[in-house]
């Protein structure tokens, strides 16, 4: 997908057409590759270009972006990051997932890239290292599995009775591996019996709904997953559902009718790799900009689900949120 601003020619000067051509040829072209789709991505269209236009870019105005979304299903992005290379596109932004970072460090070891996504970079081989990145990588790390602790102990908190908690998580994240085994450690420490369940397909999700049902779960924790993060939707309706309090890792499942989340600020990681893009295109070197780290987590509670599945926030949980949707 492609958004342009056309010219109005005026007069039938048969030169304007070649111009306006050559200087949108002129432009730099940004590929941005996403494992999201589009309709799921209304945060990160907002919050890229805004870090895009900090560094002084702007699309159609100096900067052209190719956009490419695998729509949830990560066995597309290696066609998408082909296709985006074969276009000798100037900077490929591997956004939102840590599959898309893979996928386009496979792609080329030549044209930058700007990941955000949730793993960290250097355990998983992205970067050699946070402050010096090194070749032809850099970006935003949102380090999901810091976050799993906090996660399960504000579930806790909101649930106290719920014993046995489910973890979902996506197997085909490279980033769900270790996820789970940090959700194992921290359920132990919590006195929590985890179940883990796997969704990497929208049958997945309806099965492990049921099997929790079976097992009589009492609270559920959702990985953080692109894929399921596609599926909101469907785990939001699932919970309510069958009333299992579900914590999620972002705050736009909260703003859909979840009911909590903990998180990195998306939006202000987005913003970021916005900007790291524009100073690339501007000469910088993506091995000597530094992988940014968050420095802001979102806790969102929502009332209003709360109140439907008879939970009664408590006002210290309250206090502590950064933001309440009533």
């Amino acid at each position: 997908m492609k958004r342009r601003e056309f010219i109005t020619l005026l007069g039938g000067a048969a030169v304007w057409p070649f111009a306006a051509h050559a200087q949108q040829a002129a432009m730099p072209l940004i590929g941005f590759l996403s494992a999201r789709s589009a309709a799921d991505s209304a945060q990160l269209l907002v919050a890229f270009p805004q870090g895009l236009k900090e560094a002084g870019y702007t699309e159609g105005q100096n900067v052209t972006i190719e956009f490419r979304f695998a729509e949830g299903q990560y066995d597309r992005l290696p066609a998408l990051a082909a296709d985006l290379v074969r276009r000798q596109v100037a900077v490929i932004a591997a956004i939102s997932g840590t599959p898309a970072a893979f996928v386009a460090k496979a792609a080329t070891s030549v044209i930058p890239i700007v990941f955000a996504n949730g793993a960290n970079p250097v355990e998983f081989g992205l970067v050699a290292s946070l402050n010096r990145p090194g070749a032809n990588l850099t970006g935003v790390t949102f380090l999901a599995m810091a976050t799993i602790a906090k996660r399960l102990e504000v579930l806790r908190e909101l649930v106290p009775t719920a014993m046995a908690i489910a973890y979902l998580a996506n197997p085909n994240n490279q980033i769900a591996e270790g996820e789970t085994k940090e959700t194992e450690t921290a359920a132990h420490s919590l006195g929590l019996r985890l179940h883990v369940l796997n969704a990497s397909a929208e049958h997945d999700i309806d099965k492990a709904f049921g099997s929790m049902m079976q097992s009589r779960i009492g609270a559920l924790v959702v990985g953080s997953d692109t894929f399921l993060s596609s599926r909101k939707q469907q785990l939001i309706m699932l919970a309510a559902r069958h009333g299992i309090p579900t914590m999620y890792y972002e705050r736009e499942f909260a703003a859909a009718g979840g009911l909590i989340s903990y998180g990195t600020d998306f939006a202000n990681s987005y913003r970021q790799a916005g900007d790291y893009t524009g100073r690339i295109l501007k000469g910088a070197k993506p091995g000597d900009l530094p992988v940014l780290q968050p420095t802001k987590f979102e806790l969102v509670i929502n009332l209003r689900t709360a109140k439907a599945l008879g939970i009664e926030v408590p006002d210290k949980l309250l206090a502590r949120a950064d933001e309440v949707i009533e």
